[in-house]
């Protein structure tokens, strides 16, 4: 009897220019804001590229220092194709990925995860990937962290101000199976850092706020 293989995903992460993300970080200095924000990417994206349910990475950056470095990890790299259009940028972006790669179901990521774990991101794509369209809240369940679709057709993030009750609202599944904290944990804050730091981030802001004392 033959059963439908579990759907393989394509991981979109939009990477704002270090020069202008994070404004709420600056009371740690500008250079420490601007070295975290790499430090976040490179966290995050190495996580999402251990994941075996994943087939692709494309970081959407207009960074080019930024995009060389992620190049090196083994991801590819596109200009952000709609400035200041969050959402509009993802939409293009899925595009060409279904144009690279059309058996895998898109998956738009935050940058800012420093905490990721492999395991708890596999666990929630498991369970999204049983929806049309699917995301996981962030640590307030105010915000998204991430948002999958099982087509290119049904690939509509909604992210920004209050998306968790936008994408419920446009009749997104949320993701509850588990635990999944580090997937829930975007930093936006030093509070925020905090708690990531608490969770256990990874290697390049470990080491970071490590040698900065935070």
């Amino acid at each position: 009897m033959s059963s439908t293989p579990p759907p393989r995903f394509g991981v979109i992460v939009p990477v704002k220019p270090p020069a202008v993300a994070k404004s709420r970080l600056a009371p740690l200095g500008d250079a420490v804001r601007r070295d975290l924000v790499v430090a976040f990417a490179v966290d995050t994206v190495t996580a999402v590229l251990e994941a075996p349910v994943v087939g692709e990475v494309l970081v959407v950056t207009d960074d080019h220092l930024l995009a060389r470095g992620l190049a090196d990890l083994g991801v590819r790299v596109l200009p952000d194709g709609a400035t200041d259009d969050l959402n509009g940028s993802l939409v293009q972006a899925a595009a060409e990925l279904h144009r690279r790669r059309p058996d895998l179901s898109p998956v738009a990521l935050c940058a800012d995860l420093p905490a990721l774990r492999t395991e708890e991101l596999t666990r929630a794509l498991a369970e999204a990937g049983r929806h049309d369209v699917a995301f996981v809240a962030d640590a307030q369940g105010v915000g998204t962290t991430l948002v999958t679709a099982r087509h290119l057709d049904g690939f509509a993030p909604r992210f920004g101000a209050g998306s968790r009750a936008a994408h419920l609202d446009a009749g997104a599944h949320e993701v509850t199976a588990g635990d999944v904290p580090s997937l829930r944990r975007d930093v936006d804050t030093p509070a925020d850092l905090d708690a990531a730091i608490a969770l256990g981030v990874g290697s390049r802001t470990g080491i970071l706020t490590t040698a900065l004392r935070l």
